[in-house]
């Protein structure tokens, strides 16, 4: 690495008789800039699910109530949906490479927060701080591609920023497991740091900067009315399998997103660059196609909910081993990444989608059939199959949206793209969370004691105390017939978005060489 940095200067317009921006063969120094980029989305990834594993040590550290602890999760959900729409914006306008290591710079602040924090207030501001980091850092790492890769590589890129997002997930709770058992508990926080300042530096060294000249004025009420409103949207589907949907606090959320967000609507009617742009799912590629990566994050989204649970409460695994028993999901995944882009010059992206999310729905009927006495090979199996399944239907699918909408608005489209798609991931925890909950309270027998309905870990935790071997082994056979009730019901939506994808996705060959 000798050359000389990149000058950080806006992508020029296009000259007449040259190709546009995107259209050529890329940016001299493109592979070492995707390195910085896979880095950050890695660290995103893996920080999304972190605290997974982590959460019950905390609580008793810093003697967290239910509701604090429910906080710090939402707290990072929350800023991380509701910044990603206008963030694509700001990046556009201002510069993506700048708006990105302002997203790894607030990654490492909220991080050395939360490192410090020595009670629940200074935890749940450095959680939301690194959500709104997190915001900035998932769809500026997808929007320069466009910008540094022709089509026929731009593939490839595509699948190594996506995988390290998708693979950074299961990474999550192998990583905070490990430092749990070797570490004290802001290790989870403190792990960032090197890595974080790492990926600031390698933005700056390599990555140019790209913005289109055309981008309107950031205006500061739609700017708020979108936060507001996917805020007031994630709040809602988050806490109604918690709370109930019923209780006024989630009624309220849920009531006040889609006003929030007809008036953004209302209010940048007539713009040619809305925050919230209807215009692009509108589009026949790029709609479809982030749609159904919308339908891929639900399903796996649920996954990483229900499983853990399985491994560790059902199971007995700590959370190390439970991480180490996630790692075929990542490894399927690293396998699609690198096949998605060579099946989608032969055979389409609507082939390989379809194909994909058949696989999904096989790899979910397969995991339906786990019983509380099965051992590990079949869950490694399904998983391996889900994640492989996962890849093929992500990687075609973000190129082809990424795609529609070209290299001068792929701020905007990403904002938009990685919004729907943080949008399906809430939804895939309240959906199957409530099918998970509702089919355990239902399989427990009717003489089991009242608190052993809230959770698989509950009725453990009675058992325990109250030498009732019998409940364990009930709460056992119930936690996991629900859990097949979540797969058999993650498997139908995948089946059903296969044949919707067959017969309705556009047949793009955009990646033939």
């Amino acid at each position: 690495m000798t050359d000389e940095p990149v000058p950080a200067e806006p992508i020029p317009a296009p000259v007449p008789g040259t190709p546009p921006p995107g259209t050529g063969p890329g940016h001299p120094r493109r592979w070492w800039a995707l390195g910085a980029l896979v880095l950050s989305a890695l660290v995103l990834g893996f920080d999304t699910t972190i605290l997974n594993i982590a959460l019950p040590t905390l609580a008793a550290e810093l003697h967290l109530t239910t509701g604090q602890q429910q906080w710090v999760i939402d707290a990072f959900l929350l800023t991380f949906a509701a910044g990603m729409l206008p963030a694509g914006l700001l990046g556009d306008r201002f510069g993506r490479r700048a708006l990105l290591i302002t997203g790894l710079a607030l990654m490492l602040a909220g991080s050395l927060l939360g490192a410090a924090a020595g009670g629940p207030g200074l935890l749940i501001a450095a959680r939301a701080v690194m959500g709104l980091g997190g915001a900035l850092i998932a769809p500026l790492a997808v929007a320069v591609l466009p910008a540094l890769f022709g089509p026929a590589e731009r593939p490839k890129a595509v699948a190594a920023v996506t995988g390290a997002l998708a693979a950074g997930m299961p990474l999550g709770p192998l990583l905070g497991g490990w430092l749990l058992d070797h570490y004290a508990w802001n290790s989870v926080f403190l792990v960032n740091v090197p890595l974080v300042a790492l990926g600031i530096a390698a933005c700056l060294w390599l990555l140019p900067e790209t913005r289109d000249p055309a981008a309107p004025r950031v205006r500061p009420l739609p700017t708020l009315l979108s936060f507001a409103g996917l805020g007031a949207l994630i709040h809602g589907v988050v806490e109604g399998p918690a709370r109930g949907w019923t209780d006024p606090l989630v009624l309220a959320s849920l009531i006040a997103a889609p006003l929030l967000l007809a008036a953004l609507v209302r209010t940048e009617r007539g713009r040619p660059r809305p925050v919230l742009d209807l215009a692009m799912l509108r589009d026949r590629t790029f709609g479809p196609f982030a749609l159904t990566g919308t339908l891929v994050t639900f399903v796996l989204t649920g996954v990483l909910f229900v499983v853990p649970q399985y491994l560790q409460a059902v199971r007995g695994h700590d959370a190390l081993a439970t991480g180490i028993r996630l790692m075929p999901l990542m490894a399927g995944l690293i396998v699609a990444a690198r096949a998605a882009a060579p099946l989608a010059r032969r055979f389409g992206a609507r082939a390989v989608v379809a194909t994909g999310l058949a696989v999904l729905a096989f790899a979910a009927f397969l995991g339906a059939g786990t019983r509380a006495d099965t051992g590990y090979a079949l869950t490694a199996s399904w998983l391996g199959v889900a994640g492989l399944a996962v890849g093929l239907v992500l990687v075609p699918a973000m190129d082809s949206a990424l795609g529609a909408i070209g290299p001068e608005r792929s701020g905007t489209g990403s904002g938009l793209l990685m919004t729907v798609r943080q949008v399906g991931g809430a939804l895939g925890v309240a959906v199957l969370g409530s099918v998970l909950a509702q089919s355990y309270a239902g399989a427990l027998p009717p003489n089991a004691p009242a608190g052993a309905g809230e959770s698989v870990t509950a009725a453990h935790a009675l058992a325990e105390t109250g030498g009732l071997p019998a409940l364990a082994a009930a709460a056992d056979t119930a936690f996991t017939e629900a859990m097949s009730m979540v797969l058999f019901v993650s498997g139908c939506a995948a089946l059903l978005c296969a044949l919707l994808a067959a017969r309705l996705l556009p047949d793009t060959r955009q990646w033939a060489a």
